[in-house]
């Protein structure tokens, strides 16, 4: 459980404007509760995350986390990698959450952390990229310019692991699973006020895409094998490696 300084209340107040979503100092502060209680699964897709590196990190290589947030993916990677192994560059654009990234207490040296736009990103020698809810946050026409800069950067053997919300062509489906997301966020701790106002935050700030235009941008791309590994209502994780 978090500590009740670190308790996600960023939306528990009537608003009498609702500003767009920003990963500003005060969103830092309560991140990790705040993603752990808004997506399903999300201590799990970590653990995956370290198992996917153990498998394929390639010795000498380099590891980007893309979008980094507090750098809990990177650290999980540095954990499940051999000390020394690998270059692991931590990317995110907030100057807060990297200044948090930068204060945790036990921070291997393997990992740079970096705030700058992941577009700006010079993507060369991964043998794994990471994109752990990343990608729906960039406009929609800047995504497959971003996944193709990864691919090209990928060795052969390398591998992209692309986590997202995801939206649904069917009707029934994309509000049955609005549904069961509300009321999953309500089993949390959050009220009925919270999600609707952090809903409105995000609207035209996280835009998802749906699973076939994720699919269609990887084949495309030219990954020889895609795994959907994951699925918890409206999100889901891919693993793409290049063959």
């Amino acid at each position: 459980m978090s500590r009740e300084d670190d308790r996600d209340r960023v939306f528990s107040r009537p608003l009498s404007e609702v500003r767009a979503f920003e990963f500003n100092e005060t969103v830092a502060a309560v991140f990790r509760d705040m993603i752990s209680r808004s997506v399903p699964g999300y201590s799990l897709l970590l653990r995956m995350i370290g198992l996917y590196a153990g498998i394929f990190v390639q010795p000498g290589s380099r590891v980007f986390d893309l979008g980094c947030s507090l750098g809990e993916a990177s650290l999980v990677i540095a954990d499940q990698v051999e000390a020394g192994a690998c270059k692991i560059i931590a990317v995110d654009n907030s100057e807060a959450m990297i200044e948090k990234c930068r204060q945790h207490p036990v921070s291997p040296n393997s990992i740079e952390w970096r705030c700058e736009d992941i577009r700006q990103t010079r993507i060369g020698n991964a043998s794994m990229v990471v994109l752990n809810l990343t990608l729906q946050f960039l406009p929609p026409d800047e995504r497959l310019p971003l996944l193709r800069n990864i691919f090209e950067g990928i060795n052969p053997g390398g591998i992209l692991v692309l986590s997202e919300k995801v939206e649904f062509a069917d009707a029934t489906e994309s509000g049955r699973m609005q549904q069961l997301y509300a009321g999953f966020k309500k089993t949390m701790g959050y009220s009925d006020m919270e999600i609707s106002q952090k809903r409105n935050a995000l609207e035209n700030v996280l835009v998802p895409d749906t699973e076939q235009q994720h699919l269609q941008r990887l084949q495309t791309l030219g990954f020889g094998e895609i795994y959907q590994c994951f699925r918890g209502f409206n999100f889901v994780s891919y693993l793409a490696i290049k063959v």
